[in-house]
């Protein structure tokens, strides 16, 4: 029997060979033009998708690593009290890649303008929303990925050191190397939004 996520594929894809097979027999192939998707869609929706996508995985790659930090360090905390204080920096590293994604949003929109209806549409207005979009897009799952590494890593550095106090420092080097992946993830996404002007 397949599983659930194997089902939606499989009904995604069939509704959309049944899309792609209605528009080429009927003769309405060219309504499914992505150029043309990336040449009418306002550069300022693509700008503030990617912030939103900047900020939003950035979160919740730190949620996710708290959530699994914080049950590791609670529930290790029941036999080894003495593991609360030292491990609270597993938390910190996690929450510092949110911190990420919201310095990146802002850098971000510092780029938004208001600019008139019929100047918008130009090619440096549309650089920037897609250059935005992209960096947004990439700080975000970079940050996604970076919170979950540091919150198994964290996970992992709270119960070793439960069982061990000498395994502390090893692990939290890893967990550091860990937690760089966030910081190239906002350096890809100010050097992708570098040479993009001002809406303007």
């Amino acid at each position: 029997m397949p599983g659930f996520y194997t089902t939606l594929a499989g009904g995604a894809t069939s509704v959309i060979g049944i899309a792609a097979l209605y528009m080429l027999l009927t003769g309405t192939g060219e309504a499914f033009n992505f150029g043309k998707l990336l040449q009418e869609t306002s550069p300022y929706a693509w700008a503030t998708t990617g912030m939103g996508l900047c900020i939003g995985l950035s979160v919740s790659g730190a949620a996710w690593g708290i959530f699994v930090t914080g049950s590791s360090l609670l529930g290790g905390a029941v036999k080894t009290p003495r593991i609360q204080s030292r491990n609270l920096i597993s938390i910190i590293f996690c929450e510092v890649v949110a911190i990420y994604g919201v310095i990146m949003t802002i850098v971000y929109s510092a780029k938004l303008n208001d600019v008139p209806p019929e100047l918008l549409y130009t090619a440096s207005n549309y650089f920037t929303g897609h250059a935005i979009f992209w960096g947004g897009l990439t700080v975000g799952v970079c940050n996604l990925l970076c919170g979950i590494c540091v919150g198994v890593t964290g996970s992992s550095a709270a119960l070793a050191d439960a069982q061990d106090p000498q395994l502390f420092v090893k692990i939290l080097v890893v967990e550091i190397f860990g937690s760089v992946l966030g910081l190239f993830g906002l350096i890809v996404g100010l050097l992708t939004t570098g040479k993009a002007a001002d809406f303007q």
